[in-house]
């Protein structure tokens, strides 16, 4: 474990999850695109960057050592999004609908 979590120093990491990065920190609850895991799994994002406090760390071998994992919350789904194509005069209308599916995660811990 991280000997400065706990002791008043800020201590966050930006991660890789699906096609984004987010930036995560001890506890915190992120929503991510679905990952093939179970709710209650056990899972771990690659780091692109760690803070601790004003230690700045972007080199990718220090990187290399460093796992974020988190908790599978629960699996959902993101809002509605209605697609509608009309061309005018023609009679032409298509309607389509998506909502993508994410997974809800908690940041259970960065180590190095």
């Amino acid at each position: 474990m991280n000997e400065n979590v706990g002791k008043g120093v800020t201590v966050y990491a930006i991660v890789k999850a699906g096609g984004r990065q987010e930036k995560v920190a001890v506890g915190d609850t992120v929503t991510v695109d679905r990952m093939d895991a179970k709710v209650g799994a056990a899972v771990t994002f690659p780091a692109l960057l760690l803070v601790e406090g004003t230690t700045l760390t972007t080199d990718a071998k220090a990187l290399s050592g460093v796992k974020v994992t988190g908790e599978v919350l629960e699996e959902t789904k993101g809002p509605k999004i209605d697609i509608l194509r009309y061309k005018n005069k023609t009679g032409y209308r298509r309607r389509q609908g998506f909502r993508a599916k994410l997974t809800r995660v908690k940041i259970t811990a960065i180590t190095k």
